[in-house]
């Protein structure tokens, strides 16, 4: 194989690249290997995880909210699977944003797992983004890496939303590690006769953040003021017509801008 081809490049933990927030993290890859430009606004990392074998349900709010965090200015991190994963990586990718994805394998193209995704890695990084491993190139993929890569997945992002997850999921594990990392958790509800809602439910029910829509999110990370610039910015861009009707009252629903009320203190430890 030729990695310079694949322009493969490793960052150690002693390089100025290697990103802050991964630092925190008691156990940080000593260095690592990436495709692509790793984003400098590190803080703006935000994690959305879940079952491979998702629902419609699942897949379509998973595509959804990338994509307005997106569009908001966040850096959507994932593991590429299938399903949960990879519509998390399309949705960054349909609202023009950075997405990262975090592999449990090497990263050349002969080695990348699920293979099914090698098409979407290309896109990843051409549009900027970037895949990351701690796994050197021609590592094919083992069932304990998954675990070690969920590590990684968490201490890059400043929070980690859970989509859907059954009892016993990867994903599950990236939410105790991103406890345990001191990042936010967050999970979507879902339908109690779902298997694959079990485990996104009981985290609720364990005191993580239930995420209905976007606001859930920015509420939690007292980032709600950014909906507001957005409104803003399109609003510059609509023509005088166009700006006199966004005027009338009623015309345009605006966000409510507050704190929803929720009370970190008041937050059980999710166990």
């Amino acid at each position: 194989m030729n990695e310079s081809k694949n322009k493969i490049k490793i960052i150690k933990k002693s390089s100025k690249e290697y990103p802050k927030i991964l630092k925190e993290i008691s156990n940080a890859p000593k260095q690592f290997y990436l495709r692509g430009d790793l984003p400098k606004n590190h803080n703006m990392n935000f994690a959305i995880v879940g079952t491979r074998a998702a629902s419609e349900y699942g897949k379509t709010l998973a595509f959804k909210i990338a994509k307005e965090l997106s569009e908001l200015g966040f850096n959507i991190v994932s593991g590429l699977a299938l399903g949960i994963d990879t519509q998390a990586h399309l949705g960054a990718l349909a609202g023009n944003g950075k997405t990262v994805a975090v592999l449990g394998s090497g990263i050349d193209d002969a080695s990348i797992f699920p293979k099914e995704n090698l098409a979407l890695v290309k896109k990843i990084v051409d549009s900027g983004g970037v895949v990351i491993s701690e796994y050197e190139p021609r590592a094919k993929s083992e069932i304990w890496y998954f675990p070690e890569r969920n590590r990684i997945v968490s201490g890059l992002s400043r929070g980690v939303l859970v989509v859907e997850a059954p009892e016993k999921s990867g994903a599950l594990i990236t939410a105790r590690l991103a406890l345990e990392q001191n990042r936010e958790v967050f999970a979507i509800p879902g339908s109690v006769f779902s298997k694959n809602s079990i485990g996104a439910n009981n985290l609720i029910k364990s005191g993580a953040k239930m995420v209905t829509s976007v606001d859930d999110i920015l509420e939690e990370l007292n980032l709600i003021s950014l909906k507001s610039k957005k409104e803003e910015n399109e609003k510059e861009k609509l023509n005088p017509e166009e700006k006199m009707i966004f005027g009338q009252p009623g015309a345009i629903n605006c966000f409510r801008i507050g704190n929803s009320g929720y009370n970190k203190k008041h937050r059980r430890k999710i166990r």
